[in-house]
């Protein structure tokens, strides 16, 4: 008996976009592959659902979505009159879909702990650059494309620039499973107003104002969300947490974890080392490896490791001061004094509970311009196209400065 076919023309169902329609058998054996759906087990959002209870989703929500906003955006461009292939479209899918593929467990945090030298964009290029191998050269287009290395500008400016679709999809998804409807913008209008001039991707007049929205929602965010004091000191003493623990290890220490995050706790990982055999055991390490070590670890005999990691099982964070300045060392020393007879721990481990580190936010940036098209064909950067003089202060990079310590 003749063995029968899936069916690969699937329809998901997103609580934001409601139908997603998977375009083809290609797309269908991506998102199957086991690298794919690893993206369940990351969360978007890292700790803010500390904060935020809600904000549980997914990186795998997020790609799904933001191959959502792909098809959208091509249908709009091509019925303005912009060629775009059949191997484009497809390549644009497959771009947009794997651009976070390279993100660890937890997001961020990985990045700033146990791996290092080695950014999320460059780890996502080793996954693709893999599957391309298993895909037989099909996803080689997708590639050239997330390198920004295509001549056609546009194509690249879809995937990465300040008005690309994973920023379209991130701040409303965000805002919606945050409840912080500051960062709900409209999406729909924005790629309704895409364009493209001079091979570049712009937005037509009538969209100006979803743009000044578009670029004061991404401010908020920043500020209520993204860099939230409660979710900064989360993170924050996550990566103290993995940086204790592969310390620990490289003393000999044989700590509770699994084979993934063994393998990385064992082995100083670096952009110059990241073999394929790095690669596959990144692919199996997920959020449910951090958390089931760290809730392990808050037994462990090590009292950094256990006082950090009952920290955040218990929601029991450290305190954080947020300025504009830097902070006095003799404050900062203060601290590390009170820190070392509250805790009872050695002065050489004080910097994993108290440590000053700076902040910064800056909406617009001009050096990669959203250009704005006027009726006559002509283009100008929405600083100087807006008539709010609020976006010109966009342009200008906030920093802050903050310190926590044990309360």
């Amino acid at each position: 008996m003749k063995k029968k076919q899936p069916n690969k023309l699937k329809i998901l169902n997103d609580p934001i976009y409601g139908f997603i329609q998977i375009p083809n058998s290609l797309i269908f054996d991506i998102i199957e592959h086991p690298y794919f759906q690893r993206l369940r087990r990351i969360t978007q959002m890292g700790f803010s659902n500390l904060v935020y209870p809600g904000a549980n989703h997914t990186r795998f929500h997020h790609a799904i979505g933001c191959m959502h906003l792909m098809q959208k955006a091509i249908q709009v461009l091509r019925f303005k009159q912009v060629s775009i292939s059949k191997e484009e479209e497809n390549a644009l899918y497959v771009a947009i879909l794997l651009h976070d593929i390279g993100h660890g467990a937890f997001s961020h945090a990985l990045e700033h702990s146990i791996v290092n030298g080695i950014s999320h964009e460059e780890i996502s290029l080793k996954f693709m650059k893999k599957l391309n191998n298993e895909f037989k050269g099909k996803l080689t287009l997708a590639i050239e494309i997330f390198e920004g290395k295509n001549p056609r500008k546009f194509l690249c400016q879809l995937i990465s620039s300040q008005l690309d679709i994973d920023r379209l999809d991130y701040l409303k998804r965000d805002s919606f499973y945050t409840g912080v409807t500051e960062g709900n913008i409209s999406s729909d209008r924005l790629i309704a107003m895409m364009n493209v001039k001079n091979d570049n991707l712009v937005i037509e007049k009538k969209g100006i104002y979803s743009v000044e929205k578009f670029l004061i929602a991404r401010r908020l965010m920043y500020w209520q969300v993204y860099l939230h004091k409660t979710g900064l000191v989360a993170e924050n003493i996550l990566v103290n947490v993995l940086k204790r623990a592969k310390e620990l290890t490289e003393k000999g220490a044989d700590l509770f974890a699994s084979s993934s995050l063994k393998y990385f706790l064992q082995n100083p990982i670096t952009a110059n080392n990241f073999t394929e055999e790095t690669l596959g055991m990144f692919s199996k390490l997920d959020d449910f490896d951090i958390l089931s070590a760290i809730k392990e670890w808050v037994y462990n005999k090590d009292k950094v490791l256990s006082l950090l990691a009952k920290m955040i099982v218990d929601r029991n964070l450290l305190r954080i001061e947020i300025q504009k300045n830097n902070f006095d060392s003799d404050y900062i020393l203060k601290k590390q004094e009170k820190a070392i007879k509250k805790l009872e721990i050695l002065k050489e481990d004080v910097h994993y509970f108290v440590f000053s580190q700076q902040i910064s936010n800056q909406a617009y940036n001009l050096e990669t311009s959203i250009l704005i098209l006027n009726k006559k064909g002509k283009l100008k950067d929405i600083a100087k196209a807006s008539d709010q003089l609020n976006l010109q202060a966009l342009t200008i990079p906030v920093v802050k400065h903050f310190i926590c310590y044990p309360k």
